[in-house]
């Protein structure tokens, strides 16, 4: 199988989805994608949080261990086919939102979907 660059540029993200889809993952299909954003406190926490659940979204609020710069993790739960498009853009969406709170974006996971 040959990697379409344009579908799987050559960055984290898109080396992520080409594995997924080397593993036969079904890209296509809706899935739960969870974005995590880590914060230096609490209380920036909690007020990017409620940006997230005034526009609707899932979400899980913890303590974060490995980092002791930024403790608190909000995670948030989008419903979307794993392209890199829809990455991308919620990405930035999430940092874009995330900045005013001085969050640091810290990656996406989502569980396969076989075929």
């Amino acid at each position: 199988m040959n990697r379409d660059f344009t579908k799987f540029p050559v960055d984290p993200n898109g080396d992520t989805l080409w594995s997924m889809e080397l593993e036969g993952d079904n890209l296509d299909c809706a899935r739960e994608i969870q974005f995590s954003v880590i914060f230096p406190d609490q209380d920036k926490a909690l007020k990017f949080g409620r940006v997230l659940l005034a526009n609707n979204q899932k979400l899980s609020f913890c303590p974060y261990l490995e980092n002791p710069e930024n403790p608190w993790e909000i995670t948030a739960y989008p419903e979307m086919p794993a392209s890199y498009e829809n990455i991308i853009g919620y990405q930035m969406l999430l940092e874009g939102q995330a900045k005013q709170y001085d969050g640091v974006y810290d990656g996406w996971y989502c569980p396969p979907q076989i075929r």
